[in-house]
């Protein structure tokens, strides 16, 4: 089994974990079975509990982990299938080694950072090859080189490499090159200290992923490939990509990178055949079809915190043959200037999930737009609570009603606490969550659009629809288009009538690739495209 460590350093936010993703595309494409890992820094357990301003979207996984966002990278850009494994924080590091310590296990030992820390570390590791028996196990760690928390991370692959072999695990380290406008020209020196740092740590990269706004020529190429170490070849140009992040693939494996670590691993594999990839970019590039998407959230202003959402979206128009411009609308917006003023135009409205009051009446307003114009809809988890809330009040006529988590004096709790969650105090881990079947009735139009009768989608909440209100809404024409196996729990409703206003309790979102698009996606960028096309005079 062979090994790949990816490194950051300089700055934050380089995309180390869009450049793992892409360097597992092109080895699966080789013909290699892969997993990939993320190692977090940070002290928390996992980032269930942060504030999406805090570390962006929560990615949760089939076995219910609370994951970075880079895991949904990961299983965008290639075929894996995650699980609580391929995620490690310091928080759990330390808490599995404190709860040794407390059962006796290290037998009466001084307990330290080295080795038991490390020793933890590398165990994570030596599992998920166990667990897996993929060829390439990839692994980023978070975090830039230089960072105190990140240090027992460093250690531990540095001596995780020493005991496999150097023929059987590489480094690769992300660093930046900044554009210094007034001088006009690229800058190593960032990136000269970033690997010094490194070689401190005992870690010596065989591959350098230059992050820059402009091309870095022969001279620079040679100029860092001396002053780092590193042969000319394994200095790696990873210039922005121009139009999608899904290039990133094309991109590298124009600079060869999967032909070198193939080279230095010993893997004897075939080229790549992209072909199929190039086709997802020039639907991206030179879509057939165009059509403008509002995406209502209280999380507007930072791109990451509905980053599966965006992608999902992109995805549906990629099988559609279709360019999506998304517009960020933020929900307090819409309380401010009204639906009309903030939406009229658009050919879809997406609402996302979410947390807290904040925003909630916009959304309501959103979904009140959407359903009395004919605008196509679809309503994620808590897109789908809005939903109901907002056909509660103005087609049933249940003055004031709510979700009892924005107000727990409603007179019309449309929107309950699961009778499980309603003992619970701590807050992480403790939603539904991860993987869970739903039944769809048969001829509505979940059904047609899954073109399956049970399904499987992963969860993020602690809310439901209350059943005590199931027959009015029915009797209205609200459909419940999907239920738990055992019909307690509505887990997707709709409006017959409606071109398209769906609306479902689970996270879609996380099952979606730009080569397997997911279906409500698909059908919900087919509905916009149509509504154009419509609204378009010929």
């Amino acid at each position: 089994m062979k090994f790949i460590f990816v490194t950051g350093g300089v700055v934050s936010s380089l995309g180390k974990g869009l450049t793992a993703a892409a360097l597992g595309t092109l080895l699966e494409n080789r013909g290699l079975k892969i997993t990939l890992q993320k190692f977090d820094p940070y002290l928390n357990v996992d980032p269930g509990t942060m504030n999406p301003y805090q570390h962006g979207e929560v990615y949760v996984l089939d076995d219910g982990a609370e994951t970075d966002l880079d895991l949904g990278h990961y299983e965008r850009f290639t075929h894996v299938k995650l699980g609580r494994i391929n995620n490690l924080t310091s928080g759990q590091v330390y808490q599995t080694v404190l709860d040794k310590e407390r059962r006796g296990d290290y037998l009466g030992k001084t307990v330290q950072v080295i080795p038991h820390i490390t020793d933890e570390i590398q165990h994570r590791i030596d599992a998920i090859a166990d667990q897996t028996k993929c060829d390439v196990v990839i692994t980023e760690i978070g975090g830039t080189t230089g960072d105190i928390e990140g240090l027992p991370f460093l250690e531990a692959i540095r001596e995780f490499a020493l005991r496999v072999g150097y023929n059987n695990a590489i480094f690769m380290h992300v660093t930046y090159v900044p554009f210094i406008k007034a001088a006009g020209e690229l800058k190593t020196k960032p990136t000269q200290q970033s690997v010094a740092k490194l070689r401190e740590i005992g870690i010596t990269p065989h591959i350098l992923v230059c992050r820059c706004e402009m091309p870095l020529g022969r001279e620079l190429r040679e100029k860092i490939s001396i002053f780092c170490n590193v042969p000319y070849e394994a200095v790696i140009e990873e210039t922005d990509v121009e139009h999608s992040i899904y290039e990133l693939p094309l991109m590298l494996q124009r600079e060869r990178v999967d032909e070198l670590v193939c080279r230095l691993l010993h893997l004897d594999t075939p080229p790549a055949d992209m072909s199929h990839w190039q086709e997802i970019i020039r639907k991206l590039l030179a879509p057939r079809h165009r059509v403008r998407i509002a995406v209502v959230g209280k999380y507007i202003e930072l791109h990451d915190a509905y980053k599966s959402v965006y992608e999902a979206i992109t995805h549906g128009g990629v099988a559609n043959d279709c360019g999506v411009e998304i517009e960020k609308v933020e929900a307090e917006a819409i309380e401010k200037f009204g639906a009309e003023k903030m939406l009229k135009g658009l050919a879809g409205i997406l609402v996302p999930g979410g947390f807290g009051e904040r925003g909630i009446e916009g959304k309501i307003q959103a979904a009140r737009y959407a359903r009395e114009n004919k605008v196509p809809y679809l309503g994620l988890c808590l897109g789908m609570q809005i939903a109901t809330i907002e056909f509660a009040r103005n087609v049933l006529k249940l003055d004031n009603a709510h979700s009892t988590e924005f107000n727990a004096a409603t007179p019309h709790p449309v929107i309950v606490l699961l009778d499980e969650q309603k003992q619970i105090t701590s807050k992480g881990g403790t939603m539904r969550l991860g993987r869970q079947p739903c039944q769809l009735s048969v001829g509505s139009q979940a059904n047609r659009l899954y073109g399956a009768f049970v399904i499987n989608e992963r969860h993020r909440h602690r809310y439901e629809f209350n059943n005590e209100y199931r027959d009015a809404f029915e009797k209205a024409g609200f459909r419940f288009s999907g239920w738990s196996p055992d019909g307690k729990l509505a887990e997707m409703i709709e409006m017959p009538g409606h071109p398209f206003f769906l609306a479902c309790q689970f996270h879609p979102e996380f099952q979606s690739k730009p080569d397997q698009p997911h279906p409500l996606f698909k059908g919900f960028i087919g509905a916009a495209n149509a509504y154009t096309n419509q609204k378009t005079p010929r």
